[in-house]
């Protein structure tokens, strides 16, 4: 082998193990990056749904007794919805298994069973019933 073909054949190793060094490095940061990512995509759903029940039970609220109201809206991954207090509540478990909850306000006290749902499109109905003093959101369910 002349001494041009050692040389080019030496780049060629020295280029392939700086390859393998920046591949070694980056694929663990990726990983970690689109995790990060997937949970505050899920996050943000989960924020958009409660806010969707805060909302209609405010619209509600405004309407007075007897109004009604049914929304849609979509939930990110398995968990728990909960209202009461003011406010609608989801828990959201996110893929480091860190456990958050998502809170929405609203204008008036609002009630319901705490519902366990699973990822997907739900519908439910809020509405003031004429002999209460609380909004309730009933019949989530799944489309």
């Amino acid at each position: 082998m002349d001494s041009r073909g050692q040389v080019s054949l030496e780049y060629l190793l020295l280029i392939l193990v700086v390859l393998l060094i920046l591949g070694g490095v980056t694929i663990p940061l990726i990983g970690s990056s689109i995790e990060a990512s997937t949970d505050v995509s899920r996050a943000s759903d989960a924020k958009v749904a409660v806010q969707t029940i805060a909302n209609a039970a405010d619209i509600v609220y405004a309407n007075g007794p007897g109004a009604k109201r049914t929304v849609s809206f979509y939930i990110p991954v398995d968990g728990v919805l909960i209202t009461g207090n003011n406010s609608v509540i989801f828990t959201v478990t996110y893929t480091n298994g860190t456990v958050s909850n998502i809170t929405a306000p609203t204008q008036y006290n609002v009630t319901s069973q705490s519902v366990e749902v699973q990822r997907g499109w739900y519908t439910a109905v809020i509405y003031w019933p004429l002999d209460s003093n609380n909004v309730v959101v009933t019949n989530v369910t799944r489309k």
